[in-house]
């Protein structure tokens, strides 16, 4: 990406208000891995004093889409990503910072591959959310497609 043009950070924080709103920091995002930071906000935590369900799941979906991003970047002119479902498993207790990195589930190529053929492809993102002490406290999956423009 040159320097010319807005990380995927500065996009996704410029057009998704919720990334703005939890105050979401972007670490490495690539089309291989996208990592976000939740910082610990006594506004948005839960009964026991961590972060809500809900902010864990919008920090979850947001590292899914900034991975989507790095990935599907190429084919926004031809193609919309859209979220299509998730699922989210809560592990273990969250307390302060946590964290998001999410993973492509199939190969980037295989889903152009698919759109190239005139499909609407479906593919998986993970994501894993941990804590400071690495201790993983959330998964989820969120399975995204490209629509294509008509």
């Amino acid at each position: 990406m040159s320097e010319t043009q807005p990380s995927i950070g500065d996009m996704l924080a410029a057009t998704v208000p919720m990334v703005r709103t939890l105050n979401l920091a972007f670490g490495e995002v690539t089309a291989e891995r996208a990592e976000l930071h939740l910082p610990d906000q006594p506004d948005f935590h839960n009964h026991v004093g961590g972060p809500h369900a809900g902010a864990m799941f919008t920090l979850a979906e947001s590292a899914s889409g900034a991975i989507v991003l790095a990935a599907f970047g190429d084919q926004l002119s031809r193609a919309v990503p859209l979220a299509v479902r998730a699922e989210i498993g809560y592990k273990k207790l969250a307390m302060g910072p946590v964290t998001a990195t999410a993973t492509l589930g199939r190969p980037a190529a295989d889903v152009v591959a698919e759109l190239d053929a005139g499909g609407r492809p479906e593919f998986p993102v993970r994501v894993s959310i941990t804590r400071g002490d690495g201790a993983e406290t959330g998964e989820m999956t969120i399975v995204w497609t490209l629509r294509p423009n008509a």
